[in-house]
């Protein structure tokens, strides 16, 4: 039985976690976890058994929550959203926002995604200090989801913010005001499409499709609640994350820097290092066997994504950032029926930050203490002051 509480954020924020995590895991790769706000769990440590819960959602079910920090009961949403549903209604969700996030729609995004990227790295490179996490990492994902949506150009400022605080504030108060804020705004946005369908995302969930069940506005709402959530906080986390971790270790971006480098490789490493989705969770439809250990139906399963990702019986060396790491079969963007669904686009989204970085900033300074977002859900920071310095003929360096 593990006795750190793994669900207290600031555990994740530790620099030695992953020595504890590493231990934990030696000790059993599935533990009985007493400590935390929302009751026991079997916590999931291993990469090979992390793999076995997310593959298989005939035993182990979303719908009584994907998250834990709701309290021991199925969330609002049980059964409603894609987060929260298990096949076949999950499939039907999913099937009507494919073709947004499919390879071939994230393909006609790609000029957009370059051209926000480089505005912002250039807008960054002529002021004395800037936050990276509000003023680059946390615009691409907001601008690109908003225009997925169709979200007038007006109404976008309010809509980030209400994003921001739902999702970022530490008073549950303001979380709650924030998406009461939101879900009344995209009330309005799906009544608009229901009477006016387009091309867009809100409109993909609020159309009436034949042979396909039509989905309550309500369900409307809470499905591009999920699309943003997903959307944009992955890739704000997880961009911010990365520039920390090639600011704190020069080396890594030198080689990011060199010819013949792989953006690609470089991106896969850093979801796996990062691992910005803390935890999945998961409830036991029947009883199984996992990890030799007797689940029973109804126990809460949490796989915790940070340690699946440095499991060293599948990664080599897992405590060493490899930006050439190949393969790379980290699980921080999920895997089985519920992997994440806007893959494609965060990946390009990352790929291109690191592109332009490399090929505009010769100078990159950390200003101020970066202040960690603490939550359980994502393991992100809530700000980065850098410094980012131009190119010069024989200058490329990390203060």
């Amino acid at each position: 039985m593990s006795t750190v509480d793994l669900t207290d954020p600031r555990f994740w924020i530790r620099t030695d976690v992953h020595e504890h995590v590493a231990e934990l895991r030696r000790q059993a790769p599935v533990q009985w976890h007493e400590a935390g706000a929302d009751g026991p769990s079997w916590a999931v440590l291993s990469h090979r058994h992390a793999m076995e819960v997310l593959a298989d959602a005939d035993t182990y079910s979303s719908a009584g929550g994907s998250l834990l920090g709701g309290g021991p009961n199925p969330p609002a949403g049980s059964g409603r959203m894609m987060a929260l549903t298990d096949a076949p209604d999950h499939r039907t969700l999913r099937d009507r926002a494919h073709r947004f996030f499919s390879p071939k729609g994230v393909a006609r995004l790609e000029r957009r995604v370059r051209d926000l990227t480089v505005e912002l790295i250039e807008r960054a490179l002529e002021k004395e200090t800037v936050d990276f996490v509000t003023e680059v990492a946390a615009v691409v994902p907001m601008t690109l989801v908003c225009e997925l949506m169709q979200v007038p150009d007006a109404d976008r400022p309010e809509v980030t913010r209400l994003c921001d605080e739902a999702f970022l504030m530490s008073s549950p108060e303001r979380r709650r005001a924030a998406h009461q804020g939101l879900f009344a705004y995209l009330l309005d946005l799906a009544v608009e499409r229901r009477a006016r369908p387009g091309d867009d995302l809100v409109s993909a969930f609020a159309a009436e499709i034949e042979g396909s069940p039509s989905l309550s506005l309500e369900d409307v709402v809470l499905n591009c609640d999920n699309i943003i959530v997903g959307g944009v906080q992955t890739v704000r986390h997880t961009a911010a994350m990365s520039l920390h971790t090639l600011i704190r270790r020069p080396q890594s971006w030198c080689e990011l820097s060199e010819a013949g480098a792989s953006p690609q490789a470089a991106v896969e490493e850093l979801l796996r290092w990062t691992s910005v989705g803390v935890h999945v969770l998961r409830t036991a439809r029947r009883d199984a066997a996992l990890g030799g250990r007797t689940v029973r139906a109804g126990d809460r399963v949490v796989v915790w994504i940070p340690s699946a990702n440095r499991d060293e019986t599948v990664f080599d060396r897992p405590g060493e950032l490899d930006l050439s790491r190949r393969p790379n079969r980290h699980l921080a963007l999920g895997w089985g029926p519920h992997f994440c669904i806007g893959a494609v686009l965060a990946r390009l989204e990352l790929r291109i930050l690191l592109e332009e970085l490399v090929a505009r900033v010769g100078v990159m300074e950390q200003t101020g203490p970066a202040v960690p977002a603490l939550s359980i859900i994502n393991l992100g920071l809530a700000s980065l002051p850098v410094r980012l310095g131009r190119h010069r003929p024989d200058t490329r360096r990390i203060a």
